[in-house]
C-alpha cells in the first residue's frame, strides 16, 4: 500500500488559525491546551523531532522552510504521514515565528500524561532532583548531562520550568525524550515535605549540592558507595533552600580553585553526574 502524499500547505496569511501554535500561543497556553484540542509542545530541528518520534510522541503539524521539504526534513515528513506541512520562505517564517529558524523545521506535538515520581524511580539507582530551577536553558543543559553521564531519571519540584518548553527541548538536544522524568509533587507547598519523603520512601539517600561547614567532597567514598542516590540541585542564584539542605543525608561540595565559590547549576550538574552517576 502506497504511503499518503504529504499535505504541503503554502503559507499565504499570518492570520491562519492553524498557525497559532507556532506564531501566537505562548508556552503556557500550549501546555494548558488553550483554544486547541490537546496540550502541545514544539520540537525544533530534525534531530530533536526524530528523538521525540522515537519516544512515541504524536506529531500534529510541521512548519519549515520550503527548501527543507526535499532535504533535511524529508525523513521527518515520511515519518509524519498525513499531517499538514506548513511552508514558506525563510524571511516569511522569521516574521511569523518572531525569530530565525536556525534549524529550519518545527513540529507541534501532543503532550503525554506524565508518569508518577514512584514510576520513574522504580528501576533507578541514580536520580537528579531539581529544586525550583526556572531557566529553560539550564533545564535543557541538565537533561543533556543527565542523559550523557549515567543518571536514570529526573524529578522536578512544581516551581521548575517545564522541560518541554521549546528552548529547554532545543538545548537538551531532545534528551528530554530519552530520560524518564516527573514532577515530584503537585503543589509548591509540597516541597520539601512530603517531597523528600517520596524520595526516601523509594530507597534513595539524598545528597544536597551546596556549600556549608559540614559539606563532604563529591569524591567522598561513603557517598559514592550509596546503592541508590538522589542528587539534589537548587535554583539559579540562591541555590538550595536551607530547609532542603538540613533534611538531606549528605551536603556535597565540588572542590573549587582560584577563589571561585560556586558553579552555574547546569555546570554543577555535569560535574556531579560525572562523579556520582557512574554505577
Amino acid at each position: 500500500m502506497d504511503k499518503p502524499e504529504p499535505r504541503i500547505i503554502e503559507i499565504e496569511s499570518f492570520s491562519d488559525p492553524q498557525l497559532d501554535v507556532y506564531a501566537r500561543l505562548t508556552e503556557t497556553q500550549l501546555r494548558s491546551g488553550h483554544n486547541i484540542p490537546d496540550p502541545l509542545f514544539i520540537a525544533e530541528s530534525p534531530n530533536v523531532i526524530d528523538r521525540a518520534l522515537d519516544a512515541g510522541y504524536e506529531p500534529v503539524s510541521l512548519l519549515m522552510e520550503r527548501k527543507h521539504i526535499d532535504r533535511q526534513a524529508k525523513g521527518i515528513i515520511e515519518r509524519c504521514e498525513g499531517i499538514p506541512v506548513y511552508t514558506s520562505s525563510l524571511d516569511v517564517l522569521t516574521k511569523l515565528t518572531g525569530f530565525p529558524l536556525t534549524r529550519g523545521v518545527l513540529c507541534a506535538m501532543r503532550r503525554r500524561k506524565l508518569p508518577s515520581a514512584d514510576e520513574v524511580c522504580r528501576d533507578a539507582s541514580r536520580i537528579a532532583v531539581l529544586e525550583n530551577v526556572v531557566n529553560p536553558t539550564n533545564i535543557g543543559a541538565i537533561f543533556r548531562s543527565a542523559a550523557a553521564l549515567g543518571i536514570d531519571a529526573v524529578l522536578l519540584t512544581p516551581a521548575c520550568c517545564d522541560p518541554l518548553y521549546r528552548r529547554a527541548v532545543r538545548v537538551s538536544m531532545g534528551t528530554v525524550f530519552q530520560i524518564p522524568w516527573a514532577y515530584l509533587c503537585d503543589e509548591v507547598s509540597d516541597w520539601p515535605h512530603p517531597g523528600l519523603e517520596i524520595i526516601s520512601g523509594a530507597g534513595f539517600s539524598t545528597a544536597a549540592m551546596a556549600l556549608s561547614e559540614d559539606s563532604v567532597s563529591i569524591t567522598d567514598p561513603n557517598l559514592m558507595a550509596e546503592e541508590k542516590l538522589a542528587i539534589i540541585l537548587g535554583t539559579e542564584g540562591d541555590g538550595l533552600s536551607e530547609s532542603t539542605i538540613a533534611e538531606c543525608d549528605y551536603t556535597v561540595k565540588i572542590p573549587m580553585a582560584h577563589g571561585v565559590d560556586s558553579l552555574n547549576v547546569a555546570a554543577a550538574s555535569a560535574v556531579a553526574f560525572w562523579q556520582l552517576g557512574r554505577h
